[in-house]
């Protein structure tokens, strides 16, 4: 839903009724990620995108239905041989949609929360979208430091459950990580196909990942031309302030002028597990005190520029510093994907590649030599299968 905020906050401060459909889980492959998110507005106004197009359409149906009647629902679409015609994903893979209805003012939890995402406050917007009657749709915004919204209208009978949900969504947002959580009306964690449980959906909306590049050299403008592209928050650093300037990294979201490993020490409380750091100095004096420190950190990618002859070297230098061998694999170099790079631009699409088959648990393999799936992101196996807690999602098939 971040990627839509603003026009949903534009929708809400109006007081327009609108209603968003949210993808809460996905299997196969699904064209979108969980947290995919169509909005349509009572004026039949739509806003962002679930499947690329290719159930848009009913999606958009059952928001202004949502809107109608005023309550939320979960469908599934599929896909299936018997019936080529009826709506569905012609990729194959199978997304399940809860659609909820917003009427501003009628919901703390959804009032905080689009309040949130706008102002850009880490938040986690927890809707429960399958379990007891009274609750599905119920709607909770937790941050670091406090909750808005109720589970039941009854809350007395569901207090030890929402605790526990505050806590697994506080620490999902930590994280950064959205998925679905099931809990027993006891508060415990469960098996997603256990009766008489409660499903969350869970979207933690915390600030952009972090792309630390360090060498104000050619190649880093084009790593961060393509960092942005991807998303990251950017900086770059060198120690050379002839170098680091605004001017030649015009598009960097910071440029830094420090020692790496100096800089590196005094972002410690920014840094998590979405960083990525990419050293291309190649230059030892720089790099071994960097990587040193950035081998040791729960960070999400290390890679670093240099010929196999100064990656043995800097290998052998990391050994010599007390690193192991375990901290070592964690380095990724000479960095990027063997793509035949040669110019700055050819590289820095190396690298991003890189990034993001590891990111995503790619195989780096061209897709027509396999017949597996296209979409195997390692991060959706939280959000796969069945919905628990309630009856399986209406189904739609094509």
């Amino acid at each position: 839903m971040q990627d839509i905020a603003e026009q949903l906050r534009a929708w809400h401060a109006s007081g327009r009724s609108f209603a968003v459909a949210t993808v809460v889980g996905v299997s196969g492959s699904a064209p979108r990620d969980p947290g995919a998110a169509l909005a349509v507005d009572a004026d039949g106004e739509a806003v962002g995108s679930i499947s690329g197009g290719c159930v848009e359409g009913a999606v958009y149906e059952l928001c202004q239905a949502a809107i109608a009647s005023g309550r939320p629902v979960l469908e599934r679409f599929g896909y299936s041989d018997e019936d080529a015609f009826a709506v569905g994903l012609t990729c194959g893979g199978v997304l399940d949609v809860f659609v909820q209805p917003v009427v501003p003012g009628a919901d703390a939890g959804l009032d905080a929360g689009i309040a949130h995402i706008a102002a850009g406050t880490p938040v986690a917007l927890v809707r429960v979208i399958a379990g007891p009657g009274r609750m599905v749709g119920a709607t909770l915004a937790v941050t670091a430091d406090g909750v808005a919204g109720v589970l039941s209208p009854t809350p007395s009978t569901v207090g030890g459950l929402e605790r526990a949900i505050v806590a697994q969504a506080r620490a999902m947002l930590e994280a950064g990580r959205t998925g679905r959580l099931v809990l027993g009306l006891d508060g415990r964690l469960c098996d997603e196909h256990r009766q008489g449980t409660v499903t969350c959906f869970v979207e933690s909306y915390v600030p952009a990942p972090r792309m630390l590049v360090f060498g104000a050299i050619d190649f880093a403008a084009a790593v961060v031309r393509i960092g942005k592209f991807l998303g990251y928050h950017v900086t770059v650093c060198d120690a050379r302030p002839v170098f680091a300037t605004a001017r030649r990294f015009p598009e960097a979201d910071e440029v830094a002028v420090d020692w790496p490993h100096r800089y590196l020490d005094s972002q410690l409380g920014r840094i998590d597990g979405r960083t990525v750091l990419c050293v291309l100095t190649h230059d030892a004096k720089f790099d071994i005190p960097l990587l040193e420190r950035a081998l040791r950190l729960p960070v999400g990618y290390v890679g670093a520029m240099g010929s196999r002859r100064t990656h043995r070297d800097r290998a052998a230098r990391l050994r010599e510093a007390g690193l192991t061998e375990a901290e070592l694999a964690r380095l990724r170099s000479p960095i990027g994907l063997d793509l035949g790079s040669r110019t700055p631009e050819e590289t820095a699409v190396s690298v991003a590649a890189e990034i993001i088959a590891h990111r995503r648990g790619g195989s780096c393999l061209p897709l027509s030599a396999s017949d597996g799936p296209i979409h195997h992101d390692v991060s959706r196996t939280a959000t796969e299968g069945d919905t628990a807690g309630g009856p399986t999602p209406r189904t739609h098939a094509a």
